[in-house]
């Protein structure tokens, strides 16, 4: 197995504003524990001259990239937008908004040389972690993964947490397929991996601690019907249409 020097990680974000700089900080503190050489990547999924203002004149992180560009498209476009330009022997996102504890990702490092996996993926349901998190929003994760394991076959139990980390062949053949631009690019990613021949993928504890005091349901509810339409589009491509290249096999 050839030895990691190096992540990179990327935070998507979209409206976040000053949060970020919290999410930076401790993003970096996680980092440095890991004893490699890191690199931060800012994705501004939208305005970016207002993200590149609050960091810029904030943040002394050396190590840290703005990139992104000025009109919303979503969630999976920034991320491929990030990991298409991350540089690092390992390469990963995680989701902005101080949720998830960016901990989590030494273990994640540890999984990955102790199982020489292709992709190591935060996961609520691991017997490990530590879920403060509301009981409608678990209704909404537990049918939505039914749905997907019915439809792909997944062997991993939960494919949404935004916390992934790839080696960087893996993450460049992955993401420069990807076409879903919205939340359900998780599992776009993961049906690609079976697809292209990396199996080699395992779960790793997480803490999430859902900081949000009210919940929009309607909000919420919109967002799993527009993730439903685009998991059927991701079914009908891998299975019916040759929108993807095989790659390996």
């Amino acid at each position: 197995m050839t030895q990691v020097k190096s992540i990179s990680l990327i935070v998507p974000t979209f409206k976040q504003g000053k949060i970020l700089l919290d999410d930076i900080d401790n993003l970096k503190k996680s980092l440095v524990k890991t004893k490699l050489n890191y690199e931060i990547i800012v994705v501004a999924d939208g305005l970016l001259k207002q993200v590149e203002k609050i960091i810029n004149h904030k943040s002394s992180i050396l190590n840290l990239r703005v990139i992104g560009y000025d009109k919303n498209k979503g969630k999976g476009f920034a991320v491929k937008y990030g990991m298409l330009k991350a540089k690092g022997d390992v390469v990963g996102f995680i989701d902005a908004g101080l949720d998830l504890d960016p901990n989590g990702i030494i273990a994640m490092l540890k999984i990955m040389e102790q199982k020489n996996a292709d992709i190591v993926i935060g996961s609520k349901t691991h017997k490990d972690s530590k879920i403060n998190y509301p009981l409608f929003r678990k209704i909404l994760s537990s049918g939505y993964r039914s749905i997907t394991h019915l439809l792909f076959g997944f062997s991993v139990r939960d494919t949404q947490v935004g916390l992934k980390i790839f080696r960087k062949n893996v993450s460049k053949d992955i993401f420069s397929k990807i076409k879903t631009k919205g939340f359900a690019f998780d599992v776009e990613v993961l049906a690609l991996a079976y697809r292209l021949g990396y199996r080699k993928i395992y779960e790793a504890p997480i803490k999430v601690n859902f900081k949000h005091n009210t919940i929009n349901y309607l909000n919420s509810l919109k967002i799993v019907f527009s993730m439903l339409i685009e998991t059927m589009s991701i079914f009908y491509r891998l299975k019916f249409t040759n929108s993807y290249n095989k790659g390996k096999s």
